[in-house]
């Protein structure tokens, strides 16, 4: 543990957002992968089906040697899943029931509570957006020239597991911070409205903008799985540089920093 002074770091709407997001993003994740599974394939245009060769990923089962087979082509080249991907059990699954919500084949049930959710997610973009502009919040995630001239020796302090701990983000936390908020959670948003046939009636343009909306649904899924690699190394992150003191500052906004620094 550091033995430098608590630092006040994170504000009670960046702490409750956080948690908001967190919450929203696990069962987003978990129901996405339920609507999937009624239709395990990627595709890029407008559309898809049997007339179209436009595929770039499909899980799918087989039977082989009078077993079922998961067997996963991605851009033509073909793996054998079983276990994981396309068949686990004896069943015909894209993903594991561990890993959807409900468990159980329920696309019904996994779009109501996707769609509940993502407007939970809309909703606390709105209020962090606004509350970030307003506590000056927003500004400390925004990179200066300065912090991208130190870019070089955070990336070899990292590589090194040198942890600087202070009140202020370093320059990697900035980008990979400004990446989710202002990148990859509006791009959920929009490919995510992209596939509503509801909103497309409103504003027809949406899916154009992503080339189609199977494109969008690609596009949906590819962020879906960046944002699980950030939360990875999100995790490894606060193990690393320590946990508790971690934890205190985005449970409680305190944060004690290294001796001497950040008085």
């Amino acid at each position: 543990m550091p033995q430098g002074p608590l630092v006040y770091r994170q504000r009670l709407p960046t702490r409750i957002t956080h948690w908001l997001w967190a919450v929203s993003l696990f069962f987003l994740m978990l129901t996405g992968l339920q609507i999937f599974n009624a239709h395990p394939s990627l595709h890029i245009g407008k559309e898809a089906g049997f007339d179209y060769d436009n595929a770039i990923l499909t899980i799918d089962a087989v039977e082989k040697d009078g077993a079922l087979r998961g067997v996963t082509r991605v851009f033509g080249a073909e793996f054998d899943t079983t276990g994981f991907l396309g068949a686990s059990n004896g069943e015909a699954r894209a993903f594991l029931a561990a890993l959807t919500i409900p468990s159980k084949p329920s696309l019904a049930t996994g779009r109501v509570i996707h769609f509940f959710f993502a407007w939970v997610l809309v909703g606390t973009m709105a209020v962090w957006l606004a509350a970030s502009a307003l506590n000056g919040h927003l500004r400390q995630l925004l990179p200066t020239r300065a912090d991208l001239r130190a870019l070089p020796r955070d990336i070899a302090d990292h590589a090194r597991l040198r942890f600087h701990l202070s009140a202020e983000y370093t320059v990697l936390q900035k980008l990979a911070y400004a990446s989710v908020l202002f990148v990859a959670l509006p791009l959920m948003i929009l490919t995510g409205l992209s596939m509503s046939p509801g909103f497309n009636a409103a504003a027809p343009w949406l899916p154009d903008l992503f080339q189609g909306r199977q494109t969008a649904r690609t596009i949906h899924f590819l962020t879906m799985v960046a944002l699980v690699g950030f939360f990875a190394v999100h995790m490894a992150m606060i193990l690393l540089a320590g946990p508790l003191n971690e934890m205190r500052s985005i449970l409680t906004g305190w944060y004690r920093t290294e001796e001497g620094k950040d008085a």
